[in-house]
């Protein structure tokens, strides 16, 4: 994993390219702490920059940007590709020759005997931009799951990209605020793709590509992701053997690193059952001794999941590290989380701190559950769409009553009025209200209404049933615009990789080919991955309340002076909310919301 960046501009100078390239790298250095290297191309006034983090051929013929084909292949690639074995094995039966053991020359070589289908065989976690000279071409790529960022500017016959919003700070480029960035965020707590805190920067959707044509200087966006359709399998245990064999499969394709790896071990199930899994699969693809594994706790016991950890430690021969997290250590580091920030957002500060230990237990790449609970259905929205189907037919005219009520659930049944994908995940995991928004950036509710339903975002498909919405919303919503994005973000500030096994291309077709009744059993919490893998995970872990993996934040942000010294009161309104938080009536997601939005600086 890397930062990449890059810039066309065939009127620019291209001396002038490689210094603002430069800039943008420098501002993400953080995440390429292993070297930088810079690639022009003075006819198409093209520069790419590279920042990178060494995990795979840590030897200079690693080094990017990195050109093939007499070079005129050039390529800046941000991730992992770990099906890039045998691929290499199937190019260089077709003649292909290689002078590096990375998976970057394997994209090179790949796109070179593919084209431009080459994009759907790669399987990993990927953004690039891919530089054509005979083709005359520049390709921006994104992985088919969204694991990688890649945002874009394409304006005025020019194309900037780079993997964080912040590097376009080191650009010549006249960049505004988007208007409506402070709604969306208030309202979903993130700001959801395809916007940013910028006019003109966008993220580029996953599973699709960019094509800029140098002659006409013009972008093109495609999608490449394709599947094939196949009916769903009938029988429940040639279901549960699939499953076993394709995620120990990606589990095994996630360990592979020349670099020191590891797992996070929360003591839930996604986590528990990938130690299980790397620590079986660890000494077939390495030499290393042990799996190494670290775990988070704090002095709460609430919020502790010590016991359930320890007794997966101990089921495996993990090298395994636990670190505390009490009021002191928080209160020294939550500054510098913040500030890794690399888009508003009400999450991500766990993720922080979780980084923050693995770099100093030595690790570059750490395994994570992500992507569990929205493939077997591990969120209360699985059992709740049932409802919010009945509530969504009432008028739209009772459903905005709501907003009247105090309880959270009643106001924001306002947002099923809307009629749309937007409200109904706004029901579910909206943080702030309309009317709350519109109280707290000094709006009429119908401008608030009038943002939010024009807000641009992934349809539901037509047809789905309850369960499979709300994967849908959870998978394409939560865990693409909130969880990955945070996770990314926050990781890289300390040069450590996520890797994300659950969101395994193989794994993910496999349970799309799954009918919903198997994949999504309610009954016991994500009953068909307990199922199946019932033989190594012990009940203890599966057969008890689910914990999500947060911070004592409702406590611990109330006693932080840095904190409350950003949650501005310079309103009636929003010395209200402040008050509110002090006494313990008001939920620390919105009290985040209200100190990132205000505090942190945003415009480039």
């Amino acid at each position: 994993m890397c930062r990449i960046a890059g810039i066309i501009d065939r009127l620019g100078n291209t001396a002038q390219l490689r210094k603002e390239v430069k800039a943008m790298c420098d501002i993400m250095a953080h995440g390429g702490p292993d070297g930088e290297g810079f690639y022009s191309d003075e006819a198409n006034g093209l520069a790419f920059g590279h920042r990178r983090l060494a995990l795979i051929d840590l030897s200079p013929t690693g080094h990017q940007p990195m050109s093939y084909n007499s070079d005129h292949l050039t390529i800046t690639f941000n991730g992992e590709i770990y099906n890039f074995p045998e691929l290499k094995r199937e190019l260089m039966e077709a003649g292909f020759d290689f002078k590096s053991h990375s998976d970057t020359e394997v994209i090179l070589a790949a796109y070179q005997h593919w084209g431009v289908a080459s994009f759907n065989l790669l399987k990993g976690m990927f953004a690039f931009g891919l530089y054509d000279q005979l083709e005359n071409k520049t390709y921006l790529v994104r992985d088919s799951s969204g694991i990688k960022p890649l945002y874009y500017y394409d304006e005025s016959g020019k194309l900037v990209f780079a993997s964080e919003v912040k590097a376009f700070k080191g650009t010549s480029l006249a960049l505004n605020e988007l208007p409506e960035w402070k709604v969306y965020f208030l309202a979903f707590g993130h700001i959801p793709e395809p916007y940013t805190t910028l006019t003109d920067v966008k993220m580029l959707q996953k599973g699709s590509y960019l094509s800029w044509d140098h002659e006409s200087h013009r972008a093109e966006i495609q999608q490449y992701q394709r599947q094939d359709q196949k009916p769903y399998g009938k029988d429940y245990n040639i279901a549960k053997q699939s499953l076993r064999d394709k995620l120990k499969l990606a589990v095994k394709r996630h360990l592979i690193s020349d670099a020191p790896i590891g797992v996070f071990l929360s003591g839930g199930i996604d986590s528990s059952l990938i130690t299980l899994l790397a620590d079986q699969s660890i000494n077939e693809i390495s030499d290393r001794q042990n799996l190494k594994t670290l775990s988070i706790n704090f002095p709460e016991q609430e919020f502790s999941e010590q016991p359930y950890q320890k007794l997966i430690a101990d089921l495996t021969h993990s090298n395994h590290s636990e670190y505390l997290i009490d009021q002191a250590v928080f209160d020294q580091h939550l500054p510098e989380a913040l500030n890794g920030m690399d888009q508003p957002t009400t999450d991500g500060i766990n993720s922080w701190f979780v980084n923050y230990f693995a770099k100093a237990k030595g690790l570059k790449a750490v395994l994570s559950g992500i992507g569990g609970d929205e493939l077997f259905g591990g969120y209360p929205s699985f059992k709740r769409m049932k409802l919010v189907r009945r509530l969504s037919k009432l008028p739209g005219f009772l459903l905005r009553k709501g907003i009247s009520f105090d309880k959270p659930a009643f106001k924001r049944c306002y947002y099923l009025s809307y009629k749309n994908t937007t409200g109904k995940y706004l029901f579910l995991r909206g943080i702030y209200t309309p009317d709350e928004i519109a109280e707290v950036l000094n709006l009429s509710v119908d401008k608030i209404d009038e943002v939010l339903i024009a807000l641009t975002t992934s349809e539901l498909p037509a047809h789905l049933s309850p369960v499979e919405e709300a994967g849908w919303l959870e998978s394409n919503l939560y865990m693409q615009n909130q969880l990955l994005k945070d996770t990314d973000a926050m990781s890289m500030q300390h040069g450590i990789e996520v890797r994300v096994p659950f969101l395994d291309q193989d794994l993910i077709q496999l349970l799309n080919y799954t009918s919903s009744k198997t994949r999504y059993q309610l009954q016991k919490p994500k009953g068909f991955l307990v199922d199946a893998f019932r033989n190594i995970l012990p009940e203890a872990i599966w057969n008890r309340k689910k914990m999500g993996f947060t911070f004592p934040f409702q406590s611990w942000l109330r006693t932080n002076e840095f904190f409350l010294k950003g949650m501005h009161d310079d309103n009636l309104k929003r010395a209200k909310l402040k008050a509110n938080f002090m006494n313990g009536d008001l939920h620390w997601s919105k009290a985040i919301a209200l100190f990132v939005m205000e505090d942190l600086k945003w415009k480039a």
